[in-house]
C-alpha cells in the first residue's frame, strides 16, 4: 500500500513537467456517504457505515494526448480507484479502474490495456443511476467484472449519431488461446431525444490457476436498451439474454434480465431517479432477482453534488433473500 501511494505521488509530481510535451489532465472523484444496510440475516443484519463511491466510484486519474500530426494523436489513461472512507485501493491494484495507451484520429481510437467492457458501458448509458451504489445493476445484469485486462479496443468515430465498439481480451493462456478470452461489441445510436444501444459479450471461462488453467465453458449476453427524453422526464429501458454452459455442454446459465426506469429534473438543480429491475432465471434453481431503487441528486455546483439513494432487493431461493440499503452522501469531482 505504501509503495502504491508513493507511486501516485511521483506521478502527480511529474505531471506538470511532462505536460511540456503532452497535454495531461489530472482528474478525480471524491465520493462518500453515510449508509444504513440491512443484509437480511437473522442476527446482526443492520449496520451503519461511512461508504465510498455510492454515487460514483472514488478515483484519481491521469489522462493525456500528444498531437502526432495529420490528425493523429497518442492517448493514455491511468486511473486508480480508492475507497475514501479508509484510503484503501478499490480494485486491489494501482490502476485498477483503467490503464491503457492508444492512437486516436479520424478513424476513431485503438487502445491497449485494462479497459471497460463494451457491455458495461452500454448498461451504464441506459441505467438512470449510472451504476451507482456499488454497481446496483450487477445484481441483475451481467457486466463481466466491468473491466477486462489484456484488451485491445476499437471505438469508431461518430457517423451521423452512430458509434461502435469492438473489444478483444486475450486469455494469455499457454494451454489454449481461447481459454479465458473475452469478446465484446456494441453499437449506439444517439440523435436528439433518443439513444439506442445493442451490445454483446462472449467470455470463455477458466478453471484452476495459471499457468495450468483449463477450459470451463463460456457465458454470453446480448443486451438491447435505450433512453428517450420526453422533456419533463427521460425513460430508461433495457432487456438482456444470458446463456452459458460448462465445458461438458449442459446449460448452467439461462436468464432474461430487464429494467425500466426514469429520471426527471426538479427545480433546476435536482434530479429524481427511479428504476425497477428483474432477473428471470430459467434454470431449475429459479434464482430470480427483483430490485427497485429510488434516488435524488442535488447539484450545489458543476462539481459538487449531494445525493440520497435507496434500494431494495428480493432474491428467490437464495440466502439472504432480502437486502436493503439507504445512503446520504456527497460527491465532488475535480
Amino acid at each position: 500500500m505504501k509503495k502504491s501511494l508513493v507511486s501516485l505521488a511521483v506521478l502527480a509530481a511529474f505531471a506538470g513537467a511532462a505536460s511540456a510535451q503532452t497535454n495531461i489532465t489530472v482528474y478525480g472523484v471524491a465520493d462518500a456517504a453515510i449508509s444504513y444496510k440491512d443484509n437480511g440475516k437473522a442476527t446482526d443484519s443492520k449496520t451503519w457505515a461511512v461508504d465510498s463511491g455510492q454515487l460514483s466510484g472514488s478515483r484519481l486519474g491521469f489522462k493525456g494526448s500528444e498531437d502526432l500530426g495529420g490528425g493523429l494523436s497518442a492517448i493514455f489513461t491511468l486511473e486508480n480507484g480508492f475507497t475514501i472512507d479508509d484510503g484503501q485501493q478499490a480494485q486491489g491494484r494501482l490502476f485498477g479502474r483503467q490503464a491503457f495507451v492508444g492512437l486516436q484520429g479520424g478513424f476513431g481510437a485503438v487502445k491497449l490495456g485494462r479497459q471497460y467492457n463494451p457491455i458495461r458501458v452500454a448498461v451504464e448509458g441506459i441505467d438512470p443511476f449510472r451504476l451507482a451504489m456499488g454497481s446496483w445493476a450487477k445484481n441483475v445484469f451481467s457486466l463481466y467484472d466491468e473491466r477486462a485486462d489484456n484488451t485491445i479496443n476499437y471505438t469508431s468515430a461518430n457517423f451521423g449519431g452512430f458509434t461502435g465498439q469492438l473489444a478483444y481480451s486475450f486469455g494469455e493462456n499457454a494451454t489454449g488461446t481461447s481459454i479465458g478470452r473475452q469478446l465484446g461489441l456494441s453499437g449506439t445510436y444517439a440523435n436528439g431525444p433518443l439513444t439506442a444501444v445493442l451490445a454483446y459479450h462472449n467470455q470463455n471461462l477458466t478453471a484452476g490457476t495459471a499457468p495450468a488453467q483449463t477450459d470451463a465453458g463460456s457465458a454470453k449476453t446480448t443486451l438491447l436498451g435505450g433512453t428517450y427524453n420526453f422533456g419533463p422526464a427521460t425513460l430508461h429501458a433495457g432487456y438482456a439474454w444470458d446463456k452459458g454452459n460448462p465445458a461438458t455442454g449442459a446449460d448452467n446459465l439461462d436468464n432474461r434480465d430487464w429494467m425500466l426506469g426514469a429520471s426527471a429534473p426538479v427545480g433546476g438543480a435536482g434530479t429524481v431517479l427511479a428504476s425497477y429491475m428483474k432477473r428471470d432465471d430459467r434454470l431449475a434453481t429459479n434464482q430470480d432477482v427483483k430490485q427497485w431503487a429510488l434516488g435524488y441528486t442535488h447539484a450545489l455546483s458543476k462539481r459538487t453534488t449531494l445525493y440520497t439513494l435507496f434500494n431494495h432487493i428480493d432474491r428467490e431461493n437464495v440466502t439472504p433473500s432480502t437486502t436493503k440499503q439507504f445512503s446520504v452522501g456527497m460527491r465532488h469531482t475535480f
